[in-house]
């Protein structure tokens, strides 16, 4: 019998192996992956001479903004940039309008997305002060995890205090879903950006002493103290900081389930280069100076932290207050939003780490794929090139250069820091349960996507 698709003549690339191969996928699923001549007759033959096979890569961390924001992304156009950037599946944030509190809103989001979809996804709900009764019921509805926001940002939710917060890392406990978390004690940072502000420091590059490391560092101690107590699995997104990062690594050294994340712009970007891209590269946190970066890179090369994902988060222009080249249009950072679209820039980025030899595919792959997987407890239906998973597959050519373009992204809105960084390692084509849904950095097929329902261990 035919397999509907088998694809040849590539490198395979797993986290532990590397040969030469294929892999043929059937009724959306891998039936076999091996050596050219151990795989079966396709009814779709695909040549990947020259280029390198690796499971479909994940990002773990999205803003799409639908329902509510869709004048600055949706699940058509967000989907359509990951793909794009040959990313297969994608992990989507709560904080829309309204946010997702409750398990009506799990099933609303997912209605929507399966709509316009062109890559799986799963779905996260977010904790305030008021839902902690919510928390197994939105486990029921399929969501993969829930997230506090215990920094200020887009919407501005509230948090669930200390006491609330005893019932909430105890519900999430009995749920056995991760918690993650935004972590920036909002007392800090208030107290930094009110001196900024009677300074009259307005400009960009003042943006990183609003929110120093001791704002991030502190919530993440924090958090990593209620989860102990309740044995509740804790992720920290978008880690920032090296303070951050060795509490991260103590906790694990101390057998608690502490996972964290962390994005292309903490491990290349620096403050400094606000003087060129102004707002374009605010984010919450900051990006920060490169001691902090370089740890961050230790801790992805000796595993204590776990997987690269990128905070896609686009916005306007006149949101951003910035023009495409990163000229403030507005009187001071502050009043420039947040944020940035990263699904697509997010695997050529690492992939040309790789060519400048900061790692290996292998480990890339471990961290843009098999961990987030295992992190969102989507593995292995999701992150593996084995019998039974998922056909999900990003086709790479590391011998390709080129430079980003911002202009030719494929969000609904595309402010970004990396107009014109030179690249050399892109996605050429990206498979969806046997759905070739992108050739050659453009969007091909249609919206397939699936939500992904996690299996608790």
């Amino acid at each position: 019998m035919k397999a509907d698709m088998v694809i040849r003549n590539g490198t395979v690339v797993t986290p532990e192996n590397t040969f030469d191969g294929g892999v043929a996928i059937h009724d959306g699923k891998f039936v076999a992956i091996g050596t050219n001549d151990s795989l079966p007759e396709g009814v779709e033959e695909i040549d990947a001479k020259g280029k390198h096979i690796l499971p479909g890569l994940i990002d773990g961390h999205v803003h799409f903004r639908e329902p509510g924001m869709t004048h600055k992304e949706d699940f058509g156009t967000g989907s359509r940039a990951a793909i794009s950037g040959g990313i297969t599946c994608v992990v989507e944030m709560p904080n829309t309008i309204p946010p997702v509190t409750h398990p009506e809103q799990v099933v609303e989001k997912k209605k929507l997305a399966e709509e316009k979809s062109l890559v799986d996804f799963a779905l996260l709900g977010v904790i305030v002060q008021t839902n902690a009764d919510q928390i197994l019921p939105m486990a029921r509805a399929g969501a993969v995890g829930y997230k506090i926001f215990f920094g200020e940002t887009i919407g501005n939710l509230p948090f669930p205090d200390d006491g609330v917060c005893q019932d909430v890392f105890q519900n999430i406990t009995e749920s056995r879903l991760p918690l993650c978390i935004h972590a920036e004690n909002r007392q800090i940072m208030y107290h930094h950006l009110n001196r900024i502000k009677e300074e009259g420091k307005t400009g960009a590059v003042n943006w990183e002493s609003t929110r120093p490391y001791l704002c991030e560092a502190e919530s993440v101690h924090h958090a990593i103290f209620f989860a102990e107590t309740f044995g509740t699995k804790l992720h920290v997104l978008h880690m920032s900081s090296k303070q951050a990062a060795g509490l991260v690594r103590d906790a694990k050294a101390r057998g608690l389930r502490v996972t964290a994340e962390t994005g292309p712009h903490y491990l290349l970007r620096q403050p400094s280069d606000m003087e060129k891209v102004g707002p374009l590269l605010k984010m919450n946190p900051p990006v920060r100076t490169r001691d902090h970066g370089e740890a961050l890179w230790d801790g992805l090369l000796n595993g204590y932290v776990d997987m690269i994902a990128t905070d896609h988060s686009p916005h306007t222009l006149e949101e951003k207050g910035a023009d495409i080249d990163g000229n403030m249009l507005k009187p001071a950072i502050w009043d420039c939003i947040s944020g940035f679209c990263g699904v697509e820039t997010g695997p050529p980025l690492m992939l040309n780490e790789v060519s400048n030899g900061r790692m290996s595919l292998n480990h890339y792959v471990k961290l843009a794929s098999e961990n987030p997987a295992k992190v969102w407890q989507l593995y292995p239906q999701k992150g593996a090139l084995r019998v039974g998973s998922d056909g999900d597959v990003t086709i790479v050519d590391m011998d390709k250069e080129t430079a980003i373009d911002i202009t030719k992204l494929h969000s609904k809105n595309n402010p970004s820091p990396w107009h014109g960084w030179k690249i050399k390692g892109v996605p050429v084509m990206a498979i969806v349960r046997g759905h070739v849904q992108m050739r050659d950095g453009e969007p091909v097929g249609g919206p397939i996507g699936r939500m992904v329902v996690p299996t608790p261990d």
